[in-house]
């Protein structure tokens, strides 16, 4: 969700700040601001609403300064306005923060108490209060910190800077990821490594509990006793170009064009091509022996958790329990004596899945999480990690990391059904094989993007539209509804198809159109019947589906897009791709913000 960037150095700071906070616009955010430390004393600009607001106000009154912290604010406590905008600020200590501070209401009567006067709604002021009374009391910045970090409850990512102190910065992180650049004289804070990518590849990442204290040439990490401890630097492959548009309108369509890259990169990293089997996971797991499967998501990584259950359930015959991660958390569960739990997260930082994970663990499960943040919380708490490739991902909306992790998934289910003997030699090289083309007719769907585009001029006139689809159709009929509903702001709902005749049927007109996934398998028949029933009612009905099924199905439908054929097995990874052009093509004639779509985020750290 927010974002947040710091710069301590030498050079002026407020520039590069905001670029930093523009390549965090992806995260989700509805006001920005920036303080920098001027003439000893700390100044701040901020703005409601995008960053070309923040921008114009520094044209305005520019803000000098080689050490300052910048953010990005998704509104949580109090209504986005430039009022409870970040950083906070005292005329002592200014501080940006991520998260949320569950035990703000006592702490803001407290400092109330003592005479600060609070000027915000927010949770965050109340932190830059506590540590200015901390530092009255005569405690140095650092200790300041410090005590203050034990009185906070909640999930945080902070960064404070400290008036006549233009040689120091303090981070701290609890729940929500924070990661530290090092460059030359001059050190960086980042929500991500995204915002430091063309400042520094050279990235420490603080783990929960951590705090530290930044220099321009020194980064001192220490533990929630105030032991300093050694963390890792590493070095990240993003860069600057990796997250540009490269010609593209927006960031959605420029990753659902990389998909055929990106999915076969995934695959080569999992399939040994001359003995056509897949290469199973390093680290303590053996899912040949697991009793049962528990996959755990939110959101898009949900529905692949969904198609994953056909997978694993047809092909490697193992239990398959599909929840939504903050769901998991609150129920209860029982988990099987002899379980693996899989997490799925485009980011890794995901704050249900990953307290989930958590209590999976403690629950006696081994974790396996499949993620496209090597480095991510989520990667580091797991017993084995696979990687979906998918490189950055800007758009909100997912799209890339959701056929990855698909491939990724499949992938897995093929390696388990082999290890269970579920599959002969055989099979497994014949569902390899299936999975090595889908690079290559993925391409090929995209080839029919300009007849998804006139498509989606009818979609656009709806205010309702309904997805359809069976067996691992399914959940591809979920995500396309999301996606719509996502960056066009049209009410959608996916069905399993064989559901209509139980209550949806009902709202089915001339004005609604019905989005049949609709591949030549098994269950073709049936969502014929189904699509028939629709029809009979005067919807308005597109298919998916594949050469086979087009001549089936061309007469009566509204319009028919024709895939490639494919094995049913893959079929759910291509037709992601086509419900994701028709939702950016609607998205577009409406005219919404396609990549950063109205209250929401690419990365949910707060609950």
């Amino acid at each position: 969700m927010c974002g947040i960037i710091g710069i301590v150095g030498h050079n002026p700071a407020t520039p590069r700040l905001l670029e930093a906070l523009k390549r965090l616009e992806y995260r989700g955010y509805d006001s920005a601001g920036i303080a920098t430390l001027v003439n000893g004393g700390i100044e701040r600009r901020r703005a409601q609403g995008k960053l070309v607001n923040l921008e114009a106000r520094l044209k305005e009154l520019p803000l000098p300064g080689s050490t300052g912290i910048g953010h990005t604010r998704w509104a949580t406590h109090g209504v986005p306005n430039e009022q409870n905008a970040h950083p906070h600020a005292t005329d002592r200590v200014a501080v940006v923060h991520n998260g949320i501070i569950e035990n703000f209401q006592e702490l803001r009567e407290e400092v109330g108490k003592a005479g600060c006067k609070l000027a915000s709604e927010t949770d965050t002021e109340v932190i830059a209060h506590l540590v200015t009374l901390y530092l009255q009391d005569g405690l140095a910045p650092k200790d300041a910190v410090f005590e203050t970090l034990k009185r906070l409850q909640g999930a945080f990512a902070l960064g404070f800077i400290f008036a006549g102190e233009h040689d120091l910065m303090i981070a701290a992180r609890q729940g929500s990821p924070l990661a530290i650049g090092f460059g030359e004289d001059e050190m960086y804070l980042g929500s991500d490594a995204m915002a430091l990518a063309p400042l520094t590849n050279k990235i420490l990442y603080l783990e929960d509990g951590d705090w530290a204290v930044m220099a321009a040439k020194s980064a001192d990490v220490y533990n929630t006793a105030g032991d300093k401890v050694e963390r890792p630097i590493r070095l990240t492959e993003l860069s600057g170009a990796a997250i540009g548009k490269g010609g593209y309108r927006h960031f959605m369509l420029k990753e659902i064009y990389e998909q055929p890259q990106v999915i076969g990169d995934t695959l080569q990293s999992l399939i040994n091509s001359s003995e056509r089997r897949i290469i199973m996971p390093e680290g303590n797991i053996d899912l040949a022996k697991a009793d049962r499967l528990t996959l755990i998501a939110c959101g898009t990584s949900y529905y692949a958790c969904m198609t994953a259950k056909y997978w694993f359930e047809s092909v490697a015959r193992i239990p398959v329990e599909v929840d939504i991660a903050s769901e998991y958390r609150y129920r209860d569960p029982v988990p099987p004596k002899n379980g693996v739990a899989i997490f799925i997260s485009q980011s890794g930082e995901t704050i249900d899945t990953l307290a989930a994970l958590r209590q999976a663990k403690a629950g006696g499960q081994k974790i396996l999480s499949i993620v496209n943040s090597p480095e991510s919380a989520i990667a580091r708490e797991s017993d084995a990690v696979l990687h979906t490739l998918a490189g950055p991902e800007i758009g909100v909306a997912s799209t890339k990391a959701f056929t990855t992790q698909l491939t990724v998934l499949a992938s897995l289910a093929i390696a388990t059904a082999e290890a269970r003997g579920a599959i002969n030699a055989a099979e497994v090289a014949d569902l390899v094989g299936a999975l090595t083309e889908v690079p290559a007719r993925a391409a090929e769907v995209l080839n029919h993007d300009d007849a998804i585009r006139i498509l989606a001029a009818r979609v656009a006139e709806a205010r309702d539209v309904l997805y359809l689809g069976r067996g691992t159709s399914y959940p591809i009929a979920l995500e396309g509804a999301l996606k719509l509903k996502e960056i066009s702001y049209i009410h959608a709902e996916g069905y399993a198809a064989g559901e209509m005749k139980h209550g949806p049927i009902a709202l089915i007109d001339e004005q609604v159109p019905i989005i049949c996934i609709a591949p030549s398998d098994k269950l073709f028949e049936k969502t014929v019947s189904n699509i028939q029933e629709v029809k009979a009612r005067g919807g308005k009905v597109i298919v998916f589906t594949d050469t086979k099924g087009a001549e089936r199905l061309r007469e009566g439908a509204e319009a028919v897009i024709a895939l490639p054929s494919v094995n049913a097995f893959v079929s759910p990874i291509l037709y992601a791709i086509p419900v994701q052009l028709l939702a950016y093509h609607v998205a577009v004639i409406k005219g919404t913000d396609v990549d950063q779509p109205r209250n929401l985020a690419k990365s949910v750290t707060v609950e």
